[in-house]
Parts: C-alpha cells; sequence; structure tokens
C-alpha cells in the first residue's frame, strides 16, 4: 500500500481539529487566511462556514497544494483558494484577512519575527489568529518514543527540532507582540496523534515517515529496530487504532 501522506496527516490530527474550529470561531463573513495548508483540509472547513467569505490556504508543497486544490474543487467549494509561498515573505495583499489559521504550520519559519510581522500586513485592525503549535519534545509522547525505537537507524530530518520551536509561550509571545499583536493566550490541548488502524498499518506508515532510505548495508539493525518499533506499538493498540499522547498549544491573539 502507497502512504498517503496527506491523508495520513489529517487522520493523524482529526482530534486537534475541533479545537483549532472553536478557538478561531470563523464567521459566516470572514476572510480566513490557512498558513501551511497543507492538503487543505482546515482551509476547507473554514471555507464551509465563511459562506459569505472566502478561504485562502498558503503552503509550500506544490504537491500538497494540488491535492488541496482537487479536493476543494471535489467538494465544490468556490470560496476557497491555494497559493503557493512562503508565508514568512509571501505578498499578502494588506489587511486582507478577518482570521488566521494554521494546524501545526507555523514552527517552520527560519525568522519567526518576519513571518509574524508580514503576516500581520494582511491583517486588518481587529483580526484575530489562532494558531495550533506543538508543546515542548518532552511533554509529547509520539515525539520522543518512536525516535527512541527506532534509531539509530532514523533518518533524522533538518525540520525536527523546528516542529517544538513555538513550544515557548514567553518567547511567542514576545514575537507576536513584536508583530503587533495583542491579547496574547496559550490553551493546552492535550489530545492522541493517530499513527493507523492496527500494529501493521502503524508500522508502514512509520517507516516510510522516519526510516532513511538506503538500509542496505545495515540489515541487522533495521530489523533490530522494526522489531523495538512494533513492540512500541503494540503497547499503544486500543479500540480506536494505535494512539499516542500529545500536547499543544492554541495560540490566540489580536490584531492591534
Amino acid at each position: 500500500m502507497t502512504l498517503d501522506r496527506a491523508d495520513f496527516y489529517d487522520a493523524e490530527l482529526r482530534r486537534h481539529n475541533q479545537h483549532l474550529r472553536a478557538a478561531a470561531g470563523v464567521g459566516t463573513r470572514d476572510r480566513v487566511l490557512d498558513i501551511g495548508c497543507g492538503a487543505g483540509q482546515t482551509t476547507r472547513e473554514a471555507a464551509r462556514i465563511a459562506v459569505n467569505g472566502h478561504a485562502l490556504g498558503v503552503d509550500t508543497s506544490r504537491k500538497m497544494l494540488e491535492i488541496a486544490r482537487r479536493r476543494a474543487s471535489e467538494a465544490a467549494l468556490r470560496n476557497v483558494a491555494f497559493e503557493h509561498g512562503d508565508a514568512q515573505r509571501h505578498p499578502f495583499p494588506a489587511a486582507s484577512f478577518d482570521v488566521c489559521i494554521s494546524r501545526f504550520g507555523t514552527m517552520f519559519f527560519a525568522d519567526p519575527a518576519a513571518a509574524c510581522a508580514n503576516i500581520a500586513r494582511a491583517m486588518g485592525p481587529g483580526a484575530r489568529l489562532a494558531w495550533m503549535v506543538w508543546q515542548s519534545q518532552e511533554r509529547n509522547e509520539w515525539a520522543q518514543s518512536i525516535r527512541r525505537a527506532m534509531a539509530p537507524l532514523i533518518a533524522v530530518s533538518p525540520d525536527a527540532p523546528a516542529a517544538f520551536s513555538m513550544s515557548n509561550p514567553a518567547i511567542v509571545t514576545g514575537v507576536l507582540r513584536g508583530a503587533g499583536f495583542a491579547s496574547i493566550d496559550f490553551a493546552e490541548v492535550r489530545e492522541s496523534v493517530f499513527y493507523g488502524v492496527d500494529v501493521d498499518a502503524a508500522s508502514e506508515v512509520l517507516i516510510d515517515l522516519y526510516l532513511a532510505d538506503d538500509l542496505a548495508q545495515a540489515v541487522k539493525q533495521r530489523h533490530r529496530a522494526l522489531k523495538q518499533l512494533r513492540n512500541l506499538l503494540e503497547t499503544h493498540v486500543t479500540p480506536e487504532g494505535i494512539l499516542f499522547d500529545s500536547r499543544a498549544w492554541i495560540i490566540t491573539a489580536c490584531r492591534l
């Protein structure tokens, strides 16, 4: 079975979506900006609510945006669009959005201050943001236990540390204030992340996500790592599938 990354990420984070929707409070006339929209699930959800407004999703992955456009077309959504770009420098029209949302898409900016300032320019006075980000790596079981089980064969991504770059509320608050936001708040979300319906499905997903491609020279190590992974997954079997504990923040703020 070929792994569909878009479907995997949406399934992994399904339990988090309800929290983000509630925090964003999108209205029927809102103009919504979705940062790091991926395959566009959160953008489409916003567009369905903003029936007299519109939603724009922005992402750096052309492949994910192709899926996002196709799925929006299949859903017959006429008030949604997707653009390829880095929100850190993307030329958004000034003061053109009422709400900015993001589901784990704002942690990878090379220059967070510049990114937040650029996003702030795109938001009108009183516009609000609702971003979901991971808390620290130490507070996310999936990040620690899976990497331990699969070491030393794990393919360490340069994005791995960045996934937790917005975990410190004091630092993030300073960046957002500097960009022109106020009423900044952090609400904890503790939900499980989903990795598959059973151990076999979860193993396939995690091997594809984490392991390096060229491992022929390390057969014994690979066998040991995969055995450790399966043992770990066995301890996380639930009636709903393979679940790991996670901790996230929902950051909310208003544009001055």
